[in-house]
């Protein structure tokens, strides 16, 4: 059954839509776990080339550093051919959905290839990381803020894999983790209070503002 989101909603979902696409090319590119993006081998490079204002080239920030990439600056890029997905997610509250649909929304306009992981019970989280590692995708993006505090147990035994956290952050990530966070959706779990205070883009965790 079609289903049409009021105009508010749909534009939210594309504004963080457009925030996982940005995340997502700032680990593609490279600069996430080397901040280097030279090394890459040819067929994992993406499509296209940056805008002005993605990264300044001349002072680029270091893997555990914070960016703000200028709007529409990555508009012309796309993953590589091939680029696999895994969404992992916890919770049916509004924001982890809407988060959890932005996903699939940008996952379809760039023709990924997508699988799901979902988990229901506190218990089963870590299970549920293991399952979506060893389904070896290129990306493995985390919705929903219950998972951030077992993500940083389990991501740091995990360096070959790819992290992107969408709408939350770790308080202490490793070089594999990215997170994508904006005010009001900048949740570091139980062990460290949120603050208002954030930057649009975190830790290597780099990050987007929608």
């Amino acid at each position: 059954m079609p289903c049409s989101l009021p105009g508010r909603s749909r534009s939210r979902l594309q504004r963080v839509a457009a925030v996982i696409a940005a995340a997502t090319l700032i680990i593609v590119s490279g600069w996430a776990s080397s901040g280097d993006s030279s090394e890459l081998d040819a067929n994992r490079r993406p499509i296209g080339a940056l805008g002005p204002g993605f990264i300044d080239p001349a002072a680029p920030p270091p893997p555990e550093g914070m960016i703000r990439p200028r709007p529409g600056s990555w508009d012309a890029v796309r993953p590589p051919r091939g680029y696999r997905v895994v969404l992992l997610t916890a919770g049916d509250d509004r924001a982890t959905t809407t988060l959890v649909r932005a996903v699939r929304q940008w996952a379809n306009v760039e023709h990924l290839t997508l699988e799901t992981v979902a988990v229901r019970e506190p218990d089963v989280f870590v299970d549920g990381i293991v399952e979506a590692i060893d389904l070896r995708p290129d990306l493995v993006i985390c919705a929903g803020n219950a998972l951030v505090d077992v993500l940083a147990l389990v991501t740091a035994s995990h360096l070959d894999q790819q992290f992107l956290v969408v709408g939350a952050q770790l308080p202490e990530p490793t070089v594999n983790v990215t997170a994508a966070i904006w005010r009001g959706a900048s949740s570091r779990g139980g062990e460290v209070a949120d603050t208002e205070q954030i930057a649009p883009l975190l830790p290597t965790d780099q990050c987007v503002s929608p």
